[in-house]
């Protein structure tokens, strides 16, 4: 992927201009609270850019936080929200493909990150990433477009998944513990089509 498209786009647009922008990210924060991590268990959050997700779970009491995207912008414009609080959570510019963990993870989330590989190479890179990042019986949130759902994004093409094809792909270092679609509402009223699934890390 590319980064200077990323920081431009990110540039150009506020976080309400995006289609992808949660106010609350009401079925991610679903899934985080009903694995019952502890406040001090380490989240990454993929693709996370200037989204909301970190900020609710600041509030919810969570102390390792980190985002990940390939746009440098994004993380600063994350920044200068957060202020003070900021100082629970890592910034971190890369390329999910080309990210080497700094360390071990209890949760990776990831919602409309995965989508945008579109190659096997890029593909199997993410899978291996995300299982080397996450400590043994760790968790992985994902969240695609679904079969039903848009073929581009940000003028890029993207990889729509049914829930059988991300079982399929995670499954040599996952276990599946649930799935189910979900219906995003767009900040100029569109719908989108999405797929959420949870693993577990196999031991």
């Amino acid at each position: 992927m590319n980064n200077t498209y990323w920081d431009n786009v990110y540039l150009e647009k506020s976080e309400e201009d995006m289609s992808w922008f949660q106010e609350h990210p009401v079925k991610s924060l679903e899934m985080i609270k009903e694995l019952g991590l502890s406040k001090s268990g380490s989240i990454i959050d993929i693709g996370g850019g200037d989204s909301r997700l970190v900020d609710h779970l600041l509030t919810e009491g969570f102390e390792d936080l980190s985002v990940l995207d390939i746009s440098e912008v994004s993380l600063k414009k994350l920044k200068n929200r957060l202020l003070g609080a900021g100082n629970k959570v890592a910034y971190l510019v890369s390329d999910v493909t080309e990210f080497r963990p700094p360390k071990l993870y209890d949760l990776w989330h990831d919602r409309a990150t995965f989508h945008f590989l579109t190659s096997i190479d890029q593909i199997n890179k993410y899978l291996e990433t995300a299982n080397a990042a996450l400590k043994p019986g760790g968790n992985l949130i994902i969240s695609t477009f679904s079969k039903d759902g848009p073929e581009k994004c940000s003028g890029l093409p993207i990889h729509q998944y049914s829930e059988s094809e991300l079982k399929e792909l995670f499954q040599h270092y996952f276990t599946n513990t649930r799935c189910f679609e979900d219906t995003h509402v767009t900040p100029w009223g569109k719908t989108q089509s999405f797929v959420y699934c949870g693993f577990k890390k196999k031991v």
